[in-house]
């Protein structure tokens, strides 16, 4: 019986079958203990007429090996086909990305080179749930979806992290002034989370100056966790400003499975070149080794790439005067990886990492909590209307005439913004609507009454698309106020 780790591989689309060659000769001179199981992912099976892009058989290897190395994907345009990275992530509950991202200065061109940041990003909620809808002529509509469990499992395992790598300050980003609920839950979350680990700093940005600073001042971060979309921007945006985007890679972990990668793309207009840059999918199975119990190799991997760095045998897209030796393409450049193995790099710090077996899953336990008493006080009714030269005044007048039991129409926004009553009339209107009903002193109502609103919405020949009750919990209101309410 073989005493090799089993991983699940797929070499991908565009320079994903170079890079995945590259990557494999490495791991194979290196001496690591491992078996591959190939899957077809990717462009050809989404042009197979499978959306998802990922055959059957395929789940099956993955919940054998539990470990997935996956090169980069050609998602095709339009179509309907959903990203197949963002589906695997969900659907094996891979939870948390990992993302590294350090300064290789001089020999990679950095502004920061004292850079040594890790990004850990929510994956799986947010806007990637994917939920949208077309609502009206001129209206779509993207869900965001935040929650406590989601929250938590991430900030938890931000800390534990950097508990693990010695890591001093874990930095919170969201755009809780302005998404008070949402991102405002995972704030809170981080807040409670952070008093349980006070050998660690814990601070908050707004994300719009995070970034900026990410940009500008990288050096001052040390642990960063965001929610996804927030995660996905500044990721690539601290990768840049370390030296390249193409020299990331990526873990995507859950309690059973986990997923490494690059973080760029297929890039297919360079495709069977023999330029592109292995090193996003080295690093990324770097972590990988660590993952499955095999850090001596890493070590050795990880030391014999900085060495190439130094060395100056750079690809095309690191290439620079002055500093590179040579530029070498993809198969030279693994090639040259393979000849350094068992060396160590004299300007760089040597890789060192966790010791100790595998490191199995992000399994975490959460703290447990009493569920909030929720009660229903109100509805928000959306609709489609353009009649009338879309006066808001026009409409507001007419739903009045709505009392269901007491609920009655409380106010009318467009785009978020209070128009009725009392509306300016600068504000531009679309054709979406949001009209909502409360009781005069917000007590509780019943579903009937909500059913009844609709039934006098439709009456009044109104076109309603969707609605949303409108709920407390533990006596707090659990949703925003309108702007200019």
């Amino acid at each position: 019986m073989s005493s090799k780790r089993k991983i699940t591989v797929a070499y991908g689309d565009g320079i994903g079958p170079e890079i995945m060659k590259a990557t494999l000769s490495i791991l194979e001179a290196a001496g690591a203990e491992i078996e591959t199981d190939v899957i077809e992912i990717g462009e050809q099976v989404y042009l197979k007429g499978i959306t998802s892009g990922i055959e059957p058989r395929a789940w099956d290897s993955l919940r054998e090996t539990k470990v997935f190395l996956k090169s980069p994907i050609t998602t095709p345009q339009g179509g309907g086909f959903k990203s197949l990275n963002v589906t695997t992530r969900k659907t094996l509950g891979l939870y948390a990305n990992v993302r590294p991202c350090k300064a290789y200065s001089p020999y990679i061109r950095t502004h920061f080179p004292k850079t040594d940041l890790v990004i850990i990003r929510e994956n799986e909620e947010d806007l990637y749930a994917g939920i949208e809808h077309r609502q009206t002529d001129e209206v779509y509509q993207c869900l965001k979806l935040i929650t406590r469990p989601g929250s938590e499992k991430i900030v938890r395992y931000a800390f534990e992290y950097a508990k693990k790598y010695n890591r001093k300050k874990v930095t919170c980003m969201t755009k809780d002034n302005i998404m008070k609920l949402a991102d405002g839950l995972f704030h809170k979350v981080f807040d409670e989370v952070a008093k349980e680990y006070p050998d660690i700093q814990a601070d908050h940005k707004i994300i719009d100056i995070g970034t900026a600073l990410i940009a500008d001042r990288p050096e001052m971060f040390d642990v960063i966790v965001t929610l996804n979309l927030y995660g996905d921007i500044i990721s690539d945006v601290a990768a840049q400003v370390t030296g390249s985007v193409g020299l990331g890679g990526s873990s995507n972990v859950g309690e059973d499975v986990a997923m490494f990668e690059a973080i760029h793309g297929s890039a297919p207009d360079i495709a069977g070149m023999d330029i592109a840059n292995p090193s996003g999918l080295l690093n990324g199975a770097i972590m990988m080794l660590v993952h499955i119990g095999q850090p001596e190799v890493a070590e050795k991997i990880s030391n014999a790439w900085m060495k190439t760095m130094e060395d100056g045998l750079h690809t095309a897209d690191i290439y620079q005067e002055g500093i590179s030796q040579k530029k070498v393409g993809t198969q030279e450049f693994a090639q040259a990886v393979i000849d350094r193995l068992g060396m160590q790099p004299e300007h760089m710090q040597p890789a060192s990492f966790a010791k100790g077996g595998e490191e199995g899953s992000g399994t975490l336990v959460l703290k447990k909590r009493e569920p909030a008493k929720k009660q229903l006080i109100g509805l928000d009714v959306f609709i489609d209307w353009k009649e009338d030269g879309r006066n808001p005044n026009v409409i507001g007048d007419r739903l009045r005439q709505v009392d269901a039991g007491g609920l009655k129409l409380r106010l009318i926004t467009n785009r978020g913004v209070k128009v009725y009553p009392d509306g300016m009339k600068e504000t531009f209107c679309s054709d979406h609507w949001r009209v909502r009903f409360l009781t005069s002193d917000e007590s509780g109502i019943t579903h009937g009454q909500a059913i009844d609103v609709l039934q006098q919405v439709l009456e009044l020949g109104f076109d309603f698309i969707k609605t949303e009750h409108l709920y407390t919990f533990d006596g707090v209101r659990g949703f925003s106020l309108a702007q200019g309410e």
